[in-house]
């Protein structure tokens, strides 16, 4: 007979956990596990990372997750393997060989990453979660069939490459959003005349997250609850770069019920509102000297952290 599982009394959490993605897991599987270590109520993530990639995942909590959005525009920094030689069903080691070609002895390594950097249109790869008709691509994939996808611009901002081994490349890139990296690896192959696949991937920063400030499951799972909470970053972490307002105390109960306040604020498209004791009261743009609301945190989620905090 099983024994009973024991049932996890969640509570409300609020912050961000900057998480470094083990290998093999997915985004959700992960977010999952940190939910329940955390016994948080609500959680949400920023963007996925694929089971094949590692690093930098930010984990949202609580009164977090309504800014979520606001990172998937963040740009992305990626260390990364490329094979050369064989191109693969998924562009990356899971997939089936589909294609092998000889590599060349000689590459023109500097030419290679001119032909890469700054804007450029890419076409999405099969094998990715975007829809086309309301299923995702991947599931076509999977069936067998291929549809077709339409390039977006792309800008890679940075990228140095290597080659350690005569079949390996290495490479590190900093990416703007919707950048596929597994992608870019194959194109790279394409234009070397061999193809290539990825070997692995790493995501080393993401906006203003990087690596070296993640914490590990297994780091998560060997701390006391309060250790786990410790990890946690405030809210406004996902705004960064936002303009400041700060409200007195009518103003910031006008602007928690949803009602635009004016003053002398210049414009400004992305606001970060706070109250008088520097409480976090939501999102906001400035037009024309009014404060318009955006996402605004719930007077219990401000109770609740305040409690937290203190």
């Amino acid at each position: 007979m099983n024994a009973p599982r024991t049932r996890v009394q969640r509570r409300p959490v609020h912050g961000v956990l900057l998480l470094d993605k083990p290998l093999g897991l997915s985004s959700n599987d992960a977010l999952q596990k940190a939910k329940w270590l955390l016994r948080a109520e609500k959680a949400g993530h920023t963007g996925t990372l694929d089971p094949l990639a590692t690093g930098v995942l930010p984990l949202c909590f609580g009164a977090a997750t309504k800014f979520s959005q606001l990172h998937l525009d963040a740009d992305k920094t990626y260390e990364a393997v490329a094979r050369l030689g064989a191109r693969t069903t998924t562009g990356d080691s899971e997939g089936e060989v589909i294609d092998a070609r000889p590599v060349p002895q000689a590459i023109d390594i500097e030419a290679l990453r001119l032909r890469f950097l700054g804007a450029q249109r890419q076409v999405p790869p099969m094998y990715s979660a975007l829809k086309k008709d309301g299923k995702a691509l991947y599931e076509y994939a999977r069936a067998g069939e291929e549809v077709e996808r339409e390039a977006r611009d792309i800008l890679v901002h940075e990228l140095r490459i290597e080659r350690p081994e005569p079949n390996v490349l290495r490479f590190v890139t900093q990416v703007s959003k919707g950048t596929y990296i597994r992608t870019l690896g194959e194109d790279m192959g394409e234009a070397i005349g061999c193809g290539a696949h990825l070997a692995s991937l790493r995501r080393v920063a993401t906006g203003p997250f990087t690596v070296d400030r993640c914490v590990t499951l297994a780091e998560l799972e060997a701390m006391t609850e309060d250790e786990r909470l410790a990890q946690l970053l405030p809210v406004d972490a996902l705004l960064p770069g936002h303009d400041r307002v700060t409200l007195g105390e009518d103003d910031a109960g006008r602007f928690l019920s949803g009602l635009r306040r004016r003053g002398d604020w210049p414009e400004a498209g992305h606001v970060a509102v706070y109250s008088a004791d520097a409480m976090l009261l939501g999102t906001a743009h400035v037009k024309a000297g009014e404060l318009i609301p955006g996402r605004l945190l719930a007077p219990t989620e401000i109770q609740q952290i305040l409690q937290t905090t203190s």
